[in-house]
């Protein structure tokens, strides 16, 4: 990789690196905001239940006192249970109190209310203010309030323990939160990265595929030029070269659409059968190899018919590029509405390590399949985009004894490969 490249790399994970801070930064802010507005809420909340909890409590027990007083029995000496957190008083028209609970006795009204309503006073009782409730009542002739007080204690310690845990866990929220966005935002940027660095390889791989056909057709018409009474020998190879950077073209396109997600074309039944014989015709034709096709049995698809030719004529032509002597075709159903075309050589096989990468894209595994070189390395890649576009799949298994390089090739050592490719039956 030149320094070019590696500074490119360096700024595009700056770049990531950057989008992920903010995404977690902004993640952390939101979540923070919900935090506040959600805590400042359920604290309100809680203190307003409490306080109605507190102010029904006392109403009741003054709307008691005040029926004592209506069924003509006087007026009562209150009582409290807790002197130091509880007060009641009866009160005059005037607000003489009339009568009033021990800890209270002898000091004057501790609040000025009408029947019905309720505040939150001092008093000499406790630093804490008190919730004091006003409850009308008729002694008589007189026009009398009760007012019982108390203090809302429960209600501090309770929303000042909610309001604790809330101080203690928004921090830990906030830190799960971030982990948890920096975590998810890099599982995705990893997959755009890859993305990024898969279609950087395939642009640079697809440069240096057509740069070596562009170069010869060029080479080749500036020796033409030269030399035009050459010119009828070039022309042959260049036309090879053109072929050649068309096939190269027509792959690339068809990767791209398979890539951008293009829409299906028009699929109809396929007797695929009759492209399998096809392409073993061809071969027997233009390549002198044997070629089997005993295993060949009837088997119908539904697809687009020139896809399923090109699965099958890379397959075939995969086959005859490696093998010693032999390529066998085999089409049969696989049970469960689906069919299977095993294709295989007797060339110098495809270790196991290697089975799942000989699918991508402009991979040569000429390290072990060496005996020819040919072609950009899209063959099995348009093979396994066919195969998951029709619905099935591709894969390479072990050649069974008795087959491949051992069926009279005299290649004792190599192992053979075979194809396997799975369809939907279109019966």
């Amino acid at each position: 990789m030149g320094v070019g490249s590696s500074a490119a790399v360096v700024r595009h994970r700056r770049r990531l690196r950057a989008v992920r801070v903010r995404a977690t930064v902004i993640a952390v802010l939101a979540v923070a905001v919900a935090l506040v507005v959600g805590g400042t809420a359920l604290v309100q909340g809680l203190r307003a239940e409490l306080s109605g909890d507190v102010r029904d409590a006392a109403r009741a027990r003054a709307t008691g006192v005040a029926r004592v007083i209506g069924a003509g029995r006087g007026v009562p000496a209150p009582t409290v249970a807790d002197s130091g957190e509880e007060f009641l008083q009866v009160v005059d028209a005037a607000g003489k109190v009339v009568a009033a609970s021990a800890n209270v006795e002898g000091r004057p009204a501790l609040a000025r209310l009408e029947p019905g309503d309720s505040a939150s006073v001092r008093t000499p009782l406790d630093e804490d203010r008190f919730l004091v409730v006003a409850v009308g009542a008729r002694d008589g002739d007189r026009e009398l309030t009760v007012l019982d007080g108390r203090t809302p204690s429960g209600v501090a310690e309770a929303t000042g323990t909610v309001t604790r845990l809330l101080l203690i866990g928004s921090p830990v929220l906030l830190l799960l939160a971030a982990a948890a966005t920096w975590a998810a935002v890099g599982r995705a940027l990893r997959r755009v990265a890859r993305a990024e660095a898969a279609q950087r390889r395939f642009v640079s791989d697809a440069s240096h595929e057509l740069r070596s056909p562009v170069a010869t057709v060029r080479q080749h018409a500036e020796v033409a030029l030269a030399h035009p009474e050459r010119a009828g020998t070039l022309a042959s190879t260049v036309r090879e070269e053109a072929v050649r950077m068309q096939r190269l073209v027509d792959d690339l396109l068809l990767l791209a659409r398979a890539d951008e997600g293009a829409p299906p074309a028009a699929r109809h039944p396929v007797d695929l059968d009759d492209l399998v014989l096809a392409e073993a015709g061809r071969l027997r034709a233009t390549t002198g190899l044997r070629v089997d096709t005993t295993g060949v049995g009837a088997a119908r698809v539904t697809g687009d018919e020139g896809a399923l030719r090109r699965l099958v004529r890379n397959l075939g032509e995969n086959a005859a590029r490696y093998a010693h002597a032999r390529v066998a075709f085999t089409l049969t159903g696989a049970g469960e509405g689906r069919v299977r075309l095993v294709v295989e050589d007797d060339g110098p096989g495809i270790p196991p390590a290697d089975r799942r990468r000989v699918f991508e894209r402009f991979v040569r595994l000429d390290e072990s399949r060496s005996r020819e070189a040919g072609g950009a390395g899209l063959g099995l890649a348009i093979v396994a985009e066919v195969a998951a576009a029709h619905g099935g799949g591709v894969r390479v298994e072990d050649v069974p004894s008795g087959a491949g390089a051992g069926a009279g090739s005299g290649a004792g050592a190599d192992a053979g490969a075979r194809f396997v490719v799975t369809l939907p039956s279109g019966e």
